[in-house]
């Protein structure tokens, strides 16, 4: 490397001081989820990312989704799927296969890249330390044809009721990083899958975090003309989603951010996943990544 070179790498870390100093000794959220899960490569640097920011005194907490390889597995074990609604029931026999996924080898597996870029990461999932409690989540149904609502029952399909933030303190006091799958018990004994984003917001809100990121597969949320909104307020979200601009799959995800935020979340951040180095760009740079959401 020349002097040259060398000058330019010191200035652009000298550049990123103040926004260090900014999250120094805060909470993080990253959900981790989309394409940037399958890419080894995009893994690699997503693990630096996380490792960097705890080595900059951040205190990041990774949650993480895992559907194509739910999908994936399920079709090796020749388990189908039933759906209701367009939304997958997820029956027991879909809900242990479901744990063993998120808990087991996808969980592990980003536990293993961050220590391998000298973190110190571990997982965990909902059931540890009975960190999340969960109830049973019904959702409702409208039949295009008669109209007529119904409450879905999509089985051990769940969503947050209590989450025992001390938990993950003790564990971000000892400078480890917690890794997290979405899946919780239920006061029934039931073990349930809640969705990760939902899951990812109540970890936020219980934490007090300065940031809550969601890691996803679109830059961000985008105008009429696809151009990308670097930043909204909670009404600003609220007025996109009824006139439309805010349509389809991005509804549910801009109204996850607008809860973590009535739940204490200083701001929420829906950014590309498929960026590399999307988390530092975000936090450490006045450009920034994605559409940031704040009170």
């Amino acid at each position: 490397m020349s002097f040259s070179e060398s000058s330019n790498r010191a200035h652009v870390i000298a550049q990123a001081l103040p926004y260090m100093q900014r999250y120094d000794n805060r909470r993080v959220v990253v959900k981790y989820g989309g394409n940037a899960m399958g890419d080894d490569a995009l893994a690699r640097a997503f693990a630096r990312d996380i490792t960097l920011l705890r080595q900059s005194g951040v205190h990041p907490v990774v949650v993480h989704g895992g559907g194509p390889q739910i999908g994936s597995m399920l079709e090796r074990l020749n388990i189908k799927s039933e759906f209701k609604g367009g939304l997958r029931v997820t029956d027991k026999a879909t809900v242990e296969v479901v744990e063993m996924v998120l808990a087991g080898s996808i969980n592990k597996s980003i536990v293993a890249h961050i220590n391998r870029e000298g973190g110190r990461a571990i997982g965990l999932c909902g059931k540890d330390g009975d960190m999340v409690t969960a109830r049973k989540l019904h959702r409702k149904h409208r039949d295009p044809d008669s109209k007529i609502e119904e409450i879905l029952d999509l089985g051990f399909v769940g969503e947050p009721e209590t989450v025992n933030a001390r938990v993950l303190e003790l564990i971000l006091e000892k400078d480890l990083i917690p890794v997290v799958a979405p899946v919780a018990p239920g006061r029934d004994g039931a073990t349930y899958n809640i969705n990760a984003d939902t899951f990812a917001g109540a970890i936020a809100g219980a934490l007090d975090a300065k940031r809550l990121l969601f890691l996803t597969d679109v830059p961000g949320v985008l105008d009429r003309d696809g151009k990308l909104i670097k930043q909204l307020t909670r009404a600003g979200a609220r007025a996109l989603i009824e006139d439309g601009t805010i349509s389809g799959g991005m509804i549910p995800k801009v109204e996850t951010c607008l809860e973590a935020l009535d739940q204490g979340v200083e701001g929420v951040v829906i950014v590309d996943g498929k960026v590399t180095h999307a988390v530092l760009l975000e936090l450490f740079t006045d450009h920034g990544a994605g559409t940031l959401i704040v009170p």
